[in-house]
């Protein structure tokens, strides 16, 4: 007859089981039910260091592409990209804005079943005045309907810090946001810390930033800018105090690197600074917008020599006719940290 374990055995195996739990527990993301009855992965500490991001922009401007759209979505449901980020313009800008039409979109990329993270573009509100429509009113639409918490849309989420948050998404001595208070109104600004890198979503929209229309356009331009630039250097500041492989700033204007400074009066601003923390931040870092609608990578930043800076790297992401995405494979055992590769999709409309 087998013998019984002892009180004191008993209680050392239900112990040691009880700690191999937690370690199971602990070494994968957790999920519960969060906001709108869908899934929040609230333990970004524990992500993998090689991930992959799907990275597209610039839809959805027409039925055609609203037909080919779900089939971009399964490719990316179907793929292993972590999250997937859009860099703007949701719509074209001879669309009439409306607050329905913005809820639609959301609902859209609520199908992702990964997090979905929005930056926004100018056919969003800056070019409403094409339709007839109020700009300011519908940024103010679009903030309330895209950006109201502190997670990304889709069907698992990530939790977000967004410019004026209180609550920063790894608490740290580094985050360095104690102006964050008087851009509260900037919620559209985001970060996330995924793996080793350092992602950044910042306000920075086509036509110009919405500078030179109106001077109550000019106003919001100014405002936006400043809360832009913080933003900006914050991210750095962080990047560096953490330690972190690299970051990926998202816009979703085309900047000009290559023009004259009096032709991109809108974006001077943002592209000093970005040269001025890329100088100071001897890391991977990668810019990626839209706008222009042409797929394109390369190396357009230089420093006071007028050398290239090898360490940072533009992508424009694809846009509409093209539904297609970019797969971004980052893995901090590669030296260059970011590669790229464009996805074609095959549609089924």
């Amino acid at each position: 007859m087998a013998k019984s374990l002892k009180p004191k055995r008993l209680a050392s195996v239900g112990i040691a089981i009880a700690l191999f739990a937690i370690l199971i527990v602990l070494s994968q993301p957790w999920r519960v039910l969060g906001q709108d009855g869908v899934q929040t992965v609230i333990n970004q500490g524990t992500t993998p260091r090689r991930f992959e991001v799907a990275l597209i922009g610039d839809l959805l401007y027409n039925p055609k592409e609203e037909a080919e759209f779900p089939a971009l979505i399964a490719d990316i449901n179907r793929s292993n990209a972590a999250f997937v980020i859009h860099d703007g313009d949701i719509k074209s800008g001879a669309t009439p804005c409306s607050s329905e039409l913005l809820s639609s979109r959301k609902t859209t990329f609520q199908t992702f079943r990964i997090p979905f993270v929005l930056v926004p573009g100018d056919n969003e509100w800056t070019d409403c005045h094409r339709t007839g429509d109020d700009p300011l009113e519908q940024l103010t639409q679009l903030r309330k309907i895209f950006f109201g918490t502190d997670y990304s849309l889709g069907q698992t989420v990530l939790k977000l810090e967004r410019q004026g948050s209180v609550s920063p998404v790894s608490p740290s001595k580094a985050s360095l946001s104690k102006s964050n208070a008087k851009f509260a109104l900037y919620r559209e600004n985001v970060r996330w810390v995924y793996g080793s890198v350092l992602f950044v979503g910042l306000h920075v929209v086509g036509s110009n930033n919405n500078l030179g229309r109106t001077p109550a356009m000019d106003q919001e331009f100014q405002a936006r800018n400043q809360a832009n630039l913080a933003w900006l250097k914050d991210a750095f500041a962080i990047a560096k105090a953490q330690n972190l492989s690299g970051i990926m700033v998202v816009i979703h204007a085309n900047p000009g690197f290559e023009l004259p400074p009096d032709q991109r009066t809108g974006f001077n601003a943002f592209l000093e600074d970005l040269r001025s923390e890329v100088l100071g931040f001897d890391k991977p870092v990668m810019l990626v917008h839209g706008d222009s609608h042409t797929f394109g990578i390369d190396k357009p930043l230089f420093d006071n020599q007028n050398q290239r800076i090898m360490r940072f790297t533009r992508l424009e992401t694809f846009g509409t006719p093209d539904v297609h995405w970019v797969k971004a494979v980052i893995d901090p055992s590669d030296s260059s940290l970011f590669r790229l590769e464009p996805i074609q999709v095959k549609s089924s409309a």
